[in-house]
């Protein structure tokens, strides 16, 4: 089925976006990917909703693989990806989508239906509950100064840590590292890809041939910009207040997942706190699931979307 997704270029607030799509369904899904991610993270969803009869989408972020870079990627922030969702939208003609978010992609999936509900009919998102962004958002006090967010938004360390290693080594790090259900930290001596054991092998559901496609695509788009969005620019305030996601809402959270131990989070969510944002939330736990759980479990993940869903309408 993958020769059956069809790739494009479409061009979004003066910036061509690489965009695949498969399905012909009246009603399109619009798959936002995370960090280390391109498009090509949401395959095995895109082809199941696509069976399903929806019409899949799913785009690199600006900045990110095929798409073209921002003038000045020091400058963006999370928040600049909610008009790229809408205006996507508009120029393949969409007037009401249903967002699928991984890792960040998670973020601006709930604020485009924050701020613009009548575009979106219900959100599902992977490991990460609501979050607005600002400095309250990562807790990074709580955790040690080698936590590998704190160690990102460090202007030029990760770009002196990445840069000792091809691309593709990169990438393999921290698929491998960010499987596991340790946050990762380094050691005041050490940098992040140090916390990576070259002898690891690959985790079973990601395939050399996974790993390549992702490598090829990061070495064209480089890091710059996946440094400032989501990481450098999380603390940088959307000016919104009182934001209330009110349509339709799935939560999956892969148990494994080292994202649950970041400070405060597992009670966030298991409490029901979120639901102070997300009233129409609903949340379903996968035990082994980790941070790659759509990978990693694809026919768990792709069952709950797609029941999810048919439950829904446009």
């Amino acid at each position: 089925m993958m020769e059956k997704i069809q790739h494009s270029e479409v061009e979004v607030k003066g910036l061509k976006l690489h965009v695949a799509e498969i399905g012909s369904g009246s009603k399109a899904v619009v798959f936002l990917h995370g960090f280390p991610e391109i498009w090509y993270t949401w395959r095995h969803q895109m082809i199941s909703v696509a069976n399903a009869g929806y019409r899949a989408i799913a785009f690199d972020f600006r900045g990110y693989g095929l798409s073209e870079q921002p003038v000045e990627p020091e400058k963006e922030t999370m928040f600049d990806l909610v008009p790229e969702v809408v205006g996507l939208l508009d120029a393949i003609n969409i007037s009401k989508a249903f967002l699928v978010g991984k890792d960040f992609g998670a973020i601006p999936g709930y604020l485009t239906a924050a701020v613009h509900p009548e575009r979106v009919a219900a959100v599902i998102t992977l490991g990460i509950p609501f979050i607005l962004p600002g400095p309250s958002a990562v807790q990074n006090h709580h955790l040690p100064k080698g936590f590998y967010i704190t160690r990102w938004q460090e202007p030029g360390r990760a770009e002196a840590d990445f840069g000792r290693f091809p691309v593709k080594s990169v990438i393999r790090n921290i698929y491998t590292l960010f499987s596991k259900s340790e946050i990762p930290i380094a050691a005041d001596d050490q940098e992040i890809m140090d916390l990576f054991d070259p002898s690891t092998p690959l985790p079973p559901w990601f395939s050399e041939e996974d790993l390549s496609t992702y490598a090829s695509l990061y070495e064209k788009s480089g890091f710059r910009y996946a440094l400032q969005v989501p990481y450098r620019s999380a603390k940088v305030e959307t000016g919104l207040s009182d934001v209330k996601v009110t349509v339709p809402a799935l939560l999956i959270v892969g148990e494994q997942d080292y994202f649950l131990k970041f400070p405060g989070m597992e009670d966030y969510i298991r409490k029901g706190v979120v639901k102070n944002f997300v009233p129409n939330l609903e949340t379903v736990y996968i035990p082994e699931g980790s941070h790659f759980m759509h990978e990693q479990v694809p026919e768990k993940v792709n069952q709950l979307i797609i029941e999810f869903l048919d439950k829904q309408s446009i």
